[in-house]
């Protein structure tokens, strides 16, 4: 299965957009790419005959409903899922042979060595936009695509469109616990962290709202 990597491709830039972006009308898929609706559309009607994007109606507005595109399960292929298969082996063997608790000591080891490499490049930002722009690109370099943006309401969204390790954390939701803690101890004590999206439970993607604590 051909992995999506950076290209220019105008369906593998579509593919990215949609991922990144959640569902979008075909109008808006235009805009954001710089072509021609006709175009999008085009290039959206292969990729339908793939099997890698959906249309639905959308609801609300005024006048004639537009379709919105989003990636299919096929789609989700594309992206690369680091040595999938090979780690739920690895998992299942380690649960095997030695026992959950020895599973749980593995993961906790993935979590002290990945907290040690981002508390040496994220400890030292002062303000809270500088930490989380600073995790995101960290997480972005392992895969992550991740994301911040700032909330109307005040706070930020942290979020990751992408999961390489998700074979890994569908075999054993410890990864996705440890996540959340290691988050937590690397952004501060005086930030807030809760997750509000989980692609594990239906979700497009994981994301955190972090808020400064009022305490």
């Amino acid at each position: 299965m051909a992995e999506l990597i950076a290209t220019q491709r105008t369906a593998d830039r579509l593919l990215m957009h949609l991922k990144t972006r959640g569902a979008r009308t075909t109008r808006a898929l235009a805009a954001a790419l710089g072509i021609s609706v006709p175009g999008v559309q085009q290039h959206l009607s292969r990729l339908e005959t793939d099997g890698l994007v959906r249309s639905t109606q959308s609801t609300g507005g005024v006048g004639r409903p537009a379709l919105l595109w989003s990636l299919t399960e096929r789609a989700a292929k594309r992206f690369p899922d680091t040595h999938a298969e090979l780690t739920v082996t690895l998992i299942e063997s380690i649960r095997r042979s030695l026992g959950d608790a020895a599973l749980e000591a593995v993961i906790a080891e993935r979590e002290a060595s990945s907290r040690e490499r981002y508390q040496a490049h994220v400890g030292a930002t002062k303000t809270l936009k500088g930490r989380l722009t600073r995790l995101a690109e960290l997480r972005s370099d392992e895969g992550y695509m991740a994301e911040v943006e700032r909330l109307p309401s005040g706070g930020w969204i942290f979020s990751e469109n992408h999961c390489p390790i998700c074979a890994a954390a569908q075999s054993c939701q410890g990864f996705c616990r440890h996540e959340l803690d290691l988050f937590r101890d690397v952004l501060g004590a005086d930030v807030v962290v809760e997750r509000t999206e989980y692609l594990l439970d239906g979700g497009r993607r994981c994301a955190y709202r972090v808020t400064q604590r009022r305490d």
